[in-house]
């Protein structure tokens, strides 16, 4: 039996791959599922010796986002319901955002609402070539939550994100790679392959590096230029000082290819 009830979690190596498993409800995210996510999502902050986590939906959907049936089905009132469940999926999308390992978000299918929100949390994020993205907030009276106010003006600008909230229009897998929400489009035969080789080529890659350059990226809009070079020198003298920063240094030289732990 599964240890989560709305996801699968696997991990091999320094790999782990997580999927929202709620195929029947387009991976819409309830409490339970909120629930596990921030759970998987510790979990896999807290364990040194992952190097890169996947994260993709199970059938058609990547997630439709909050289960509106579940908020609807509250019969104290769904705001209690909602803040909670908001909490639980923002506790996840910090834990991913912050943790060393890399994430990257395999979008197969629609991502819509916090699914979009999600999705866009990857630090390299992969698009089927059926995968499309809506916001969808407004149009079931809601404002939008799971970081979409934070990473959409600085991923595609103030005017694209308020086109996006206000008027709910869907990106196809081609206009968000053109906007900029995601690094690349694939076949959609080929997105779980093509995922898998780059969690391969990561799991053998540097993995202080890696952290550094997401720490160095998440403060760099609220630092002054001054800070960001001092966190920058402080990062990169840890990095030489690291086992896989002598490992880089002497395979460069040496014209090899390097062995990182």
């Amino acid at each position: 039996m599964s240890e989560y009830q709305t996801l699968r979690f696997e991990q091999s190596g320094s790999i782990a791959r997580i999927t929202l498993n709620k195929p029947e409800a387009a991976n819409g995210i309830d409490d339970v599922l909120g629930r596990e996510l921030a759970q998987v999502a510790g979990r896999c902050a807290d364990d040194p010796s992952l190097k890169v986590v996947t994260l993709t939906g199970a059938g058609k959907f990547f997630s439709a986002g909050g289960d509106l049936k579940a908020m609807a089905a509250q019969e104290a009132g769904a705001g209690s319901y909602v803040k909670h469940l908001a909490e639980d999926l923002h506790e996840a999308i910090s834990s991913f955002a912050r943790m060393d390992a890399l994430l990257i978000t395999a979008v197969n299918g629609i991502a819509a609402g916090a699914g979009f929100s999600l999705a866009i949390v990857g630090d390299l994020v992969i698009a089927g070539e059926s995968a499309s993205f809506t916001m969808a907030y407004t149009r079931a009276g809601l404002s939008p939550d799971g970081g979409a106010s934070y990473y959409l003006p600085r991923l595609i600008g103030l005017r694209r994100t308020q086109d996006l909230m206000l008027t709910n229009r869907a990106l196809s897998a081609g206009e968000a790679l053109d906007w900029g929400l995601v690094h690349r489009v694939v076949p959609d035969a080929e997105l779980t392959a093509v995922v898998d080789e780059l969690a391969e080529r990561f799991a053998i890659g540097p993995k202080h590096a890696n952290a550094n350059v997401k720490k160095l990226l998440l403060v760099s809009s609220s630092h002054n230029l001054e800070e960001q070079l001092a966190r920058e020198a402080a990062f990169i003298s840890a990095c030489a000082d690291s086992a896989d920063g002598h490992e880089g240094i002497a395979a460069f030289l040496g014209k090899r290819t390097p062995t990182f732990d």
